[in-house]
């Protein structure tokens, strides 16, 4: 059966969405991380830094430094990064194992700060559900050509917004569109793609938490 534009057929015969190539550790990405919803506050600090370092890459150059990232910058917890100082920054600018980019270190530390104010409207585990596009604002089919225009959205142009009054950095409305797919604020697997469902399924089942304090 011939696939759809988007999709792509592994060696192993799972059909998935196109950009998960053949390459193991995208797939495995694609499988079991990308589109799945998270409580994790580290999982999602983590995500937005490192969406943040992807800027000018492509994902799989920082997938491939990804343990080397969480060695670097504490696990990404934000209560551990806001700590690190000017010592800490001239570390990182000599660890070759990381993208060695002054601005989006000290944007992650910064970030980190910003992530522990948070705290008090329920965190970033709530803060991505404010944003989440109600159902008449999505495509009524998630094809290729559908997310081919889809670079950012109203809701991610928001997002953006909103972080950098608040004094956030390297959060852009592309970056944060890529944050939503990824942490399954939206669910972006193409019709055909055999995860598509299961992430879904997974939607449907998160507790959406409630920002509070606001």
């Amino acid at each position: 059966m011939r696939l759809l534009r988007g999709l792509v057929r592994g060696d192993d015969a799972v059909v998935r969405c196109g950009w998960a190539g053949d390459d193991p550790l995208y797939r495995r990405y694609h499988d079991r991380e990308w589109g799945r919803p998270s409580r994790s506050e580290t999982r999602l600090f983590e995500k937005l830094c490192l969406e943040g370092f992807q800027a000018g890459l492509s994902w799989i150059t920082i997938l491939r430094k990804r343990q080397a990232f969480r060695t670097a910058f504490a696990g990404f917890d934000p209560e551990a990064v806001a700590r690190f100082g000017a010592r800490d920054v001239s570390r990182l600018l000599r660890d070759a194992a990381i993208v060695r980019h002054r601005g989006k270190i000290e944007s992650t530390i910064n970030n980190a700060r910003r992530a522990l104010e948070l705290r008090v409207e329920g965190g970033l585990v709530a803060y991505p559900w404010k944003f989440e596009p109600p159902p008449m604002a999505r495509p009524r089919r998630v094809s290729h050509a559908a997310l081919s225009d889809m670079a950012t959205t109203p809701a991610s142009v928001e997002m953006s917004r909103d972080l950098k009054a608040r004094g956030w950095t390297f959060v852009g409305p592309t970056t944060l569109y890529a944050f939503m797919q990824a942490m399954g604020v939206v669910n972006d697997h193409v019709e055909g793609c055999s995860v598509r469902a299961t992430c879904e399924r997974d939607r449907a089942a998160f507790r959406r938490p409630r920002p509070t304090g606001m």
